[in-house]
């Protein structure tokens, strides 16, 4: 199969991407009535694998549905595939499936529409990137990875439409997180992000951050940060499944750490990238 055509898994087949099709009465289609999952892979290996099917237990929980498949079932398919050793992305989708008609009421007894492909992943850019805050206009269960992704869409706009690469969002004067990455901040060689709640993505790059920072030496710590605090971090970045750890190194106009990536981004990226390296190298995922 080309790359142009890869092979993706669509309710129990593999099949060319150009082969694909769903119902037009697919809720997901209809109203975004389904959660997704992305998921790394390093020498074909899935990253943290039980963490992401974990977050996905919970946000099919968070939209009244169950997982479809057991771990086992959904490790056959991404193993079916995974092509080749190089780094890669599981892009993983259910909706709630398609019903006879259009309706808000939540039917019973639908088959889901489980669709996954897996792509390479984007070169991740190493001098820094520029960033906007920006009002937060999104709905209140953001720890739900739901593929109602409008608002993050318009929102990741307005940064692009500023010539920044992310937006920073914010509500009631608190920094949360960005259009489509977890956030955080340096002070003093302290590495901050804001808790685990409604408001945010429960990141597993978030989390892995976290332990690789404390395992690098530095404090960390889970609080809520105020905008007024933005002006005065001695780092800012970003993380997600794909873009791993950015340096934000301006935001809103204003350099950070001289528009350079700072020395505490420097070790954890480093410690991320032995992590990865040894997930090549294991026989399993880590």
């Amino acid at each position: 199969m080309s790359d142009q055509d890869p092979t993706i898994y669509l309710n129990g087949e593999f099949l060319p991407l150009s082969k694909a099709r769903i119902p037009v009465l697919d809720r997901g289609f209809l109203f975004g009535d389904g959660v997704y999952e992305v998921i790394p892979v390093y020498g074909g290996k899935p990253l943290r694998l039980e963490e992401h099917l974990r977050r996905l237990d919970q946000s099919l929980a968070g939209i009244r549905m169950q997982s479809p498949y057991p771990d086992t079932e959904w490790s056959t398919i991404f193993d079916h595939l995974i092509n080749g050793n190089h780094d890669q992305q599981i892009y993983l989708q259910v909706t709630r499936g398609a019903d006879l008609k259009r309706d808000h009421a939540i039917p019973n007894q639908l088959q889901p529409t489980v669709f996954a492909m897996c792509t390479a992943i984007a070169p991740i850019p190493l001098a820094g990137i520029k960033a906007v805050t920006v009002q937060d206009t999104r709905w209140d269960r953001c720890n739900i990875k739901a593929i109602t992704l409008l608002a993050n869409v318009l929102l990741r706009q307005e940064a692009l439409d500023e010539g920044a690469a992310e937006a920073i969002l914010i509500r009631d004067g608190l920094v949360l997180e960005g259009s489509a990455s977890n956030i955080f901040l340096v002070k003093d060689g302290r590495v901050i992000t804001p808790p685990k709640g409604p408001s945010i993505l429960p990141g597993i790059t978030r989390d892995l951050v976290l332990e690789l920072a404390a395992a690098s030496g530095f404090p960390t710590e889970q609080r809520d940060i105020r905008q007024e605090e933005l002006p005065s971090a001695d780092e800012f970045w970003i993380t997600s499944s794909t873009r791993e750890i950015l340096a934000v190194t301006e935001l809103d106009g204003r350099l950070i750490h001289g528009g350079q990536p700072g020395p505490v981004w420097h070790k954890v990226l480093k410690a991320y990238q032995d992590y990865k390296s040894a997930l090549r190298e294991a026989g399993s995922s880590l």
